[in-house]
């Protein structure tokens, strides 16, 4: 059972988290009037591309490319919802999870490492013991040499955050940047490292994704079979209009996602 204390420290977060996101909101339409800098897309609904402007937090993002977004992009929660139920990192037991992640019929077994990321693996060990991603898409397809990506999970299947599961610090990010065949890592807006939520991308090509401000993105663990069956059955059906970037041309679902 919660105890009052606990109660109250997670409201003081949550309300400390909005009142920085509402901040971000003003210092962002300040900029994007003087000029902001393009620092990513958000694909939302399988419909477009809406651009995201954000001023850069130091010149290495005003490198950055700009004609695909990392795959962790998630667009910023549109209303304040009820208090977080992120669980504590102790959930993941410090131990491997092993299990499967069916998607479109595919069942991929997973390994999730709960010492080396202990938050994440915990928030998605809780997802999984609740039934979250049951039925939820994979609404993101990255096609570009390099940069093979597909990103699932979301809350309402449009690319959307949860505003009420935002949680963080980035753990586990490799230091080369380099996310390598089998990974999977958690989503979270751009330059924000208490922004993982839901979302998770599955690496199926190795790829290169550049740290933003915040860092890099959070690493929970690998497929370890059942990768070329995707890449076969779900990855080589391409996106619409066989776009780099964008919603699988057919809808990519979540069967099932179970751990122990």
């Amino acid at each position: 059972m919660v105890t009052k204390q606990e109660q109250e420290r997670r409201v003081r977060d949550y309300r400390a988290r909005q009142s920085v996101h509402e901040r971000r909101k003003r210092r962002q339409a300040r900029d994007s009037i003087i000029g902001g800098v393009l620092a990513g897309v958000v694909l939302l609904g399988g419909i477009g591309i809406i651009a995201v402007t954000q001023p850069p937090a130091d010149p290495a993002e005003t490198a950055a490319p700009t004609d695909s977004a990392a795959p962790g992009d998630t667009a910023a929660p549109s209303q304040p919802a009820a208090e977080s139920t992120v669980p504590e990192p102790s959930l993941a037991e410090e131990r491997s999870w092993t299990g499967t992640l069916t998607i479109n019929g595919v069942a991929l077994e997973v390994e999730l490492d709960g010492a080396a990321a202990p938050q994440a693996v915990s928030a998605v060990l809780q997802d999984t013991q609740q039934d979250y991603y049951d039925d939820k898409t994979c609404h993101r397809l990255t096609t570009s040499p390099g940069f093979s990506v597909l990103q699932c999970g979301s809350v309402d299947g449009t690319g959307a955050g949860d505003p009420s599961y935002m949680y963080g610090p980035i753990e586990n990010a490799p230091a080369d940047d380099v996310y390598v065949e089998g990974t999977i890592a958690m989503a979270r807006q751009g330059g924000n490292a208490e922004t993982n939520g839901h979302q998770f991308f599955i690496v199926y090509g190795d790829t290169t994704i550049p740290s933003d401000a915040a860092g890099g993105y959070t690493v929970i663990g690998q497929v370890t079979s059942g990768l070329d069956e995707l890449q076969e059955q779900v990855i080589a059906k391409g996106t619409v209009d066989d776009a780099p970037d964008g919603a699988p041309t057919e809808p990519v679902t979540i069967d099932d996602f179970v751990l122990q």
